[in-house]
């Protein structure tokens, strides 16, 4: 397992397999979106870490900066077809913390939300806060699968289990047994040319494990995923953007709407504090954009300055 990757801005290429073309810059959001035909078109928003309740020096309005980031969203040319949260939308597991997520979500404007939880969801009562708000449709810990469009979706929870055997908020995001078993359960039926699009809090692949930058039990992922020619892997955890391929898996984590964290083997993982005018220019959206036909994904990261 890799201990440590660099930072990787120059995605103005295409990758070995042709799958991913990229523009990456700075951001919190993904949207992303597909057309085969014109039937077919369709985009999606990823946001993460929006750590409602915190309000230390890095960021002490994270509601604002929450909703400054679901402006842009508002302004899409193309309204997206649903809204995909990859975790720690609140800081301290607080009832009324979750509210305000809630209350700031459904000003997107969006036919529907999608949720994975991180740690600072389910640390506090081993995420049940977090089903009782966000779990309705899911299955244990609170992962799932969907399909839109030709393109299958994997929701996957790699926080709740690692939490609840005491490896503290900075320990291995861990899937478990019972989720590795629905995973190889929902992909059985499926084609290899189907592309695929994992979600998580955690990466999947390994960021900076020492820190709790990756996920234990991530191996068994790729071995399920591996007779598929397209994969993706959008993560949270990190705020900040890193992209990395390990085998046939492309993996670019998120930035966070509240606050930077530190850099991989930088200090800690620990929130970071900027001047506040470079605040904005931190975080912001993800715009990405996927051809079929052109088998090419490409990302646009733009801050919120």
């Amino acid at each position: 397992m890799s201990e440590h990757i660099a930072h990787d801005h120059q995605h103005d290429g295409i990758d070995r397999r042709g799958f991913l073309r990229c523009m990456a810059w700075a951001g919190t959001g993904v949207v992303q979106g597909q057309a085969a035909t014109p039937a077919a078109a369709f985009s999606f928003v990823q946001i993460s870490d929006s750590h409602i309740g915190f309000h230390k020096a890095a960021n002490k309005n994270v509601i604002g900066t929450f909703e400054e980031a679901v402006r842009p969203i508002n302004a899409l040319p193309q309204r997206p077809a649903f809204v995909m949260h990859t975790g720690d939308h609140v800081h301290l597991s607080t009832l009324g913390e979750f509210d305000t997520v809630q209350q700031t979500l459904r000003t997107i404007k969006t036919d529907r939300t999608f949720h994975v939880p991180g740690e600072h969801d389910v640390f506090v009562d081993q995420g049940k806060r977090y089903l009782q708000v966000f779990g309705h449709g899911t299955r244990g810990s609170g992962y799932y699968s969907f399909d839109y469009k030709g393109v299958h979706f994997l929701a996957l929870a790699n926080v709740e289990q690692a939490e609840a055997e005491g490896q503290g908020l900075s320990g291995l995001g861990r899937l478990g047994p019972q989720q590795l078993a629905f995973i190889k359960q929902d992909l059985a039926g499926l084609s290899s040319d189907t592309p695929l699009v994992l979600f998580s809090h955690v990466p999947l692949l390994a960021v900076y494990p020492t820190w709790g930058w990756a996920t234990e039990d991530s191996t068994q992922v790729l071995a399920l995923v591996k007779r598929f020619s397209a994969v993706t892997a959008l993560n949270g955890h990190i705020h900040q953007i890193i992209s990395k391929t390990e085998g046939n898996i492309v993996m670019h984590t998120a930035a966070s709407t509240a606050y930077p964290l530190h850099r991989p083997g930088d200090v800690a993982p620990a929130p970071l504090v900027v001047p506040a005018g470079a605040l904005p220019r931190r975080i912001g959206i993800r715009t990405v954009q996927f051809v079929r036909g052109t088998s090419s994904l490409a990302l646009k990261d733009e801050s919120l300055a």
